[in-house]
């Protein structure tokens, strides 16, 4: 009995493998930018750092539909990056490095700059 219920777990396993969907982060998957900009905007949202959260959120809902291609990758590569590093480097508590030194990362330090930012809470 047990190498029946072996050889169907098998036979389900092997199934669900060929109906397995890629993600959807790239045109020939089936995704599109707008896909992209709304998982990134999710992300932004929904940081475990509330301040990180509060800002990336400002900034995503403010800027994220203009953002070109490349500065959605430089966008993402600091949602990547450790909270809290960002955090600092925002308020110029530690250096940004190189990588991260964008015009991205200027536009989101140019909005933790203003005197009444729009924060979603």
């Amino acid at each position: 009995m047990s190498s029946c219920f072996g050889q169907r777990k098998r036979a389900l396993a092997k199934g669900a493998a060929r109906r397995y969907i890629s993600a959807m982060s790239k045109r020939e998957n089936g995704g599109s930018s707008e896909v992209r900009r709304k998982r990134l905007l999710y992300r932004a949202e929904r940081r475990g750092f509330r301040e990180a959260g509060l800002i990336f959120g400002a900034f995503a809902a403010a800027e994220l539909s203009g953002l070109s291609g490349a500065e959605l990758d430089q966008f993402e590569a600091l949602l990547n990056a450790h909270e809290q590093d960002v955090y600092d480097w925002l308020r110029g508590a530690a250096p940004v490095p190189p990588e991260f030194d964008t015009a991205v990362f200027h536009r989101m330090k140019a909005l933790c700059a203003q005197k009444n930012p729009a924060w979603k809470s």
